[in-house]
């Protein structure tokens, strides 16, 4: 063999190797993350409310698997989304990824490696993100491509210098709370309040910068696919919208779909929570002061009106987001999430915010399609939202490293795992809250009140009966109180409620 043929051949064995590189990398799954903000699992059509328009996401529950069941843990303070977002993005679990956000902040680079978007990168993915945020790590450190970082929340005139001082007086009894809000809070107060509406852009918010946020994430998911359709490497989307989280904005056409005298007040609705005191969630938490105290069923009407418009202009924005996707071809090898960071109370009992341990501040949507996944099929296991990222390492081939404390989805939606997910489902918040959900039931408990609150969600889903009081709930009461103080050692929760032994 001549020298010219002995090194042609090294160079097309060359080349077949590195082609058969680029092959192995084009073969591993794009994923795809629609991320909510304040949307509960109640406020969605495909989960049964028919006053709610979601078509799109009604579609891709139809094209995939719904897992019913899907769980918050809670969080350290009022923006329950920081610690939701922080777990998700580290894979560890509350009280654990609270004493490691530190090394974020002081810019560890172990610490910023062991991120989801990092894990992904480091297995050959190009990883985007566009939209809300709220998590120590930066997001420009972490992902290869982020665009309109947003904060917590639209703009509003909560921190401004006046209004502190407003909420002083108001705590020191010298002007009622009611008069410390800023405009869009403590409303509306009769059918001829006129002092904020959810279609007026000079507002900001939502329209801060010329165009609805929203709108702004679906842009940016269009210009990256079209960068990701022109690439061989796999890619991982994060598109975090702020919808559904106030002020929930959303243009007229969305509004009008939701006439006042059609919406529903909801079955546990009151006019205020007897022990909001005790569990922090009174007038001066910031989520709660949105309507006015007592509730009034035409202050949950209107607030339930502008959710249900924002929900559907935020669908709106996903199905334009899959169509494109669907356009460039790019859908064939994919794999679509779609999950909140956590509920909302919207009216249900006396509560506006996320900050409880009911049902719909808790529990989230949770959606994924992809190749192999079944269509049209629910999951009822009790599972936790952020389980999504261990599904998508496995689905990328990466090992789930031990820090990852949340699991792969991919067994109960093949329909390959019979066992249950989680032994039983954990909440918290603050030093305020602790909640155990095991096989039905679920126990909640009130340290500073001294108070249990016991359901049977079979029997009753609103969680409107409160059985812990009755004496023949007493030893299922003691079986949940002994697996919450299991629980609360295996995720170093640093309250103890041995005082609180039933």
């Amino acid at each position: 063999m001549n020298k010219h043929l002995s090194a042609s051949l090294i160079l097309f064995t060359v080349f077949l190797f590195s082609c058969a590189g680029i092959k192995k990398d084009a073969a591993k799954p794009n994923i795809v993350y629609f991320f909510a903000d304040d949307l509960t699992y109640r406020a969605l059509q495909y989960m049964g409310n028919s006053q709610v328009r979601t078509p799109n996401l009604d579609r891709l529950a139809a094209r995939g698997t719904n897992f019913t069941h899907s769980y918050n843990m809670g969080g350290w303070n009022g923006a329950i989304c920081t610690a939701s977002r922080s777990m998700l993005v580290s894979g560890r679990s509350l009280w654990n990824v609270n004493n490691h956000r530190e090394n974020w902040s002081a810019g560890d680079t172990t610490a910023l490696n062991n991120t989801w978007p990092r894990l992904l990168e480091a297995a050959g993915y190009d990883t985007y993100m566009t939209g809300k945020w709220h998590v120590d790590a930066p997001a420009k450190k972490i992902f290869g491509q982020a665009e309109h970082i947003r904060g917590g929340m639209p703009k509003d005139t909560w921190s401004s210098p006046e209004k502190q001082a407003a909420f002083k007086e108001a705590k020191a009894g010298k002007i009622s709370w009611a008069e410390a809000m800023p405009n869009g809070y403590n409303r509306p107060l009769s059918a001829n309040d006129k002092s904020w509406s959810p279609t007026d852009t000079s507002k900001g918010g939502f329209w801060e910068g010329g165009k609805h946020w929203s709108e702004v994430i679906t842009d940016d998911a269009r210009d990256f696919a079209r960068q990701a359709s022109q690439s061989k490497k796999p890619f991982f989307m994060y598109l975090a919208f702020n919808a559904a989280h106030d002020p929930r904005q959303s243009p007229q056409e969305f509004v009008g779909m939701y006439p006042l005298e059609s919406i529903e007040i909801p079955a546990s609705f009151q006019p205020d929570y007897p022990y909001h005191d005790e569990i922090g969630v009174g007038p001066q938490l910031r989520d709660e002061a949105l309507a006015p105290f007592p509730r009034t069923k035409l202050s949950i009407k209107t607030h339930l009106q502008e959710y249900y418009a924002i929900i559907s202009h935020l669908d709106a924005q996903i199905g334009k987001i899959l169509d494109d996707l669907e356009a460039k071809g790019l859908m064939k090898n994919t794999y679509i999430f779609f999950a909140a960071d956590h509920g909302l109370a919207v009216g249900m009992h006396g509560l506006l915010g996320k900050q409880s341990m009911y049902d719909h501040s808790v529990r989230t949507p949770l959606l994924m399609a992809g190749p192999g996944i079944p269509a049209g099929k629910t999951v009822d296991q009790d599972v936790y939202y952020q389980d999504i990222m261990a599904t998508s390492l496995e689905l990328a081939g990466i090992e789930r490293p031990d820090f990852v404390e949340f699991k792969s989805l991919l067994p109960l939606a093949k329909g390959e795992q019979t066992e249950k997910q989680y032994e039983a489902i954990y909440g918290a918040y603050m030093n305020l809250q602790r909640m155990v959900r095991q096989d039905g039931f679920k126990l909640i408990a009130y340290p500073k009140a001294n108070k249990f609150l016991l359901f049977d969600l079979n029997k009753d889903p609103e969680e409107v009966k409160n059985l812990a009081d009755q004496p023949e709930s007493a030893e299922k009461k003691r079986v949940l109180f002994r697996e919450l103080v299991k629980l609360q050692k295996q995720y170093n929760d640093p309250v103890d409620l041995s005082a609180m032994q039933p």
